[in-house]
């Protein structure tokens, strides 16, 4: 690999928001969540900047040290064993609206995404959860990704460990697929807007 990749810290924050929001600006769950494009340029890295706070709280941030490729994990618990900030992490009733008001009062559809996402969000077994991966214009089709992505792999087969995610495209869908996830069967669907898709990831046997 011709980058290195270290774990991403508070001192972090303002690279690893300005990149997500560079990349999933025009996003299509973005660009659902904020329709109108001068309103998205001023609330998306709003948005970016609440789910990076979430993860450097409650996860940890890969990132390469060119600031040009994260990847944002939580940990989450099988729900019988979810306590405080990991059992919220599931999506109780009152986060999507905390996380609303948060991030765009006047907006229901960042209430409606992210109320979505935790209902649906699978809860009877311990897995780790990529939440956002992110990798600058000008760096895509080096594998930033795929490294990324395979190093937290590596180590959730090793402890026996399964893994989720939800791809926003079709073309996302493909590369996850690529490294061992499955499609569940069921998209999410956003109301009058675009589809996601729930993947999970069993442990893999290692080879020698």
């Amino acid at each position: 690999m011709g980058v290195a990749i270290r774990r991403a810290g508070a001192d972090d924050r303002e690279v690893v928001v300005g990149l997500l929001d560079r990349v999933f600006r025009n996003d299509p769950v973005s660009s659902w969540v904020f329709p109108d494009p001068d309103h998205r340029l001023r609330k998306h890295p709003d948005l970016m900047g609440a789910f990076a706070d979430q993860v450097l709280a409650e996860g940890w941030i890969d990132m390469t040290e060119d600031g040009k490729s994260v990847a944002l994990w939580l940990s989450m618990p099988a729900a019988g064993d979810a306590t405080g900030d990991a059992a919220d992490a599931h999506g109780g009733d009152d986060d999507p609206a905390a996380f609303r008001e948060a991030v765009d009062p006047a907006n229901e559809r960042v209430e409606q995404i992210a109320r979505i996402m935790g209902e649906n969000h699978p809860t009877d077994r311990a897995h780790a959860y990529l939440l956002l991966i992110a990798v600058d214009a000008d760096v895509q089709g080096q594998s930033r990704g795929t490294e990324l992505i395979s190093a937290v792999l590596e180590r959730c087969d090793r402890e026996g460990l399964a893994a989720y995610l939800e791809a926003s495209s079709e073309r996302s869908r493909g590369l996850y697929e690529r490294l061992g996830y499955v499609f569940t069967g069921r998209t999410l669907d956003l109301p009058d807007g675009p589809h996601m898709w729930p993947m999970w990831r069993d442990p893999q046997a290692r080879t020698a």
